[in-house]
């Protein structure tokens, strides 16, 4: 199964696209399948499938889901994951560096929003998938260089992105905005946010929330 191209991809007139970041190995996820693909409650949602629904709820527009270590194909062996792949609002990007780090991806994030033409991005992690579709929206409404989530006063994901920023952006490493915000502190508006931007990055954090 072939990825769509951006062009193909959500409603015309969109200044913002979201992005999901899916690149990683998950190697910290000790369990028979990728952690992406791990079943949340015993309606068969996996991670993956929770953080793209919301995203698709959010109604931003075009998402882009940039993925690495696991394939389009790949996310799409679970019946529903494919449902949401199939969704004509999402793009799959492949990204062939994916292993130098979270850096890589979202610069296959950033040409991607060039190529459509958006003013800005709005980040997130696939593997966060209780982030909800209010989250989204707030942080894509965001005016300012930077919008961040917070969560009870800690910042965490999404993160809006507009296009005046991305040449800061790191060019290498396992980083995303984090060190511009940090370097750039006057350029950051932060936006109280619903949900929680926690993620499952082992099998212990994934029966944390399934217990609850």
């Amino acid at each position: 199964m072939s990825a769509k191209t951006p062009e193909q991809a959500g409603p015309t007139g969109s200044s913002a696209v979201a992005v999901l970041l899916a690149g990683g190995a998950g190697s910290r996820f000790t369990d028979v399948c990728h952690k992406l693909l791990a079943e949340l409650d015993l309606n068969g949602n996996t991670v993956i499938g929770q953080s793209l629904r919301n995203v698709i709820t959010a109604q931003i527009g075009r998402t882009i889901i940039v993925t690495g270590a696991l394939t389009r194909d790949d996310l799409a062996t679970h019946p529903s994951v494919a449902s949401y792949l199939a969704d004509p609002s999402v793009t799959t990007l492949h990204n062939p560096l994916w292993a130098d780090g979270q850096s890589t991806s979202v610069r296959v994030a950033i040409g991607a929003a060039k190529q459509i033409g958006a003013d800005a991005v709005v980040i997130g992690l696939a593997d966060q998938p209780f982030i909800t579709p209010e989250a989204w929206r707030t942080v894509a409404a965001g005016l300012g260089p930077i919008t961040v989530a917070t969560y009870d006063g800690q910042r965490g994901n999404p993160v809006r992105l507009h296009a005046d920023v991305w040449d800061q952006l790191p060019h290498d490493g396992d980083v995303g905005a984090r060190s511009l915000m940090q370097r750039h502190p006057e350029l950051v508006t932060e936006v109280s946010c619903s949900g929680s931007s926690a993620d499952i990055d082992t099998l212990e954090d994934l029966h944390r929330w399934q217990s609850n």
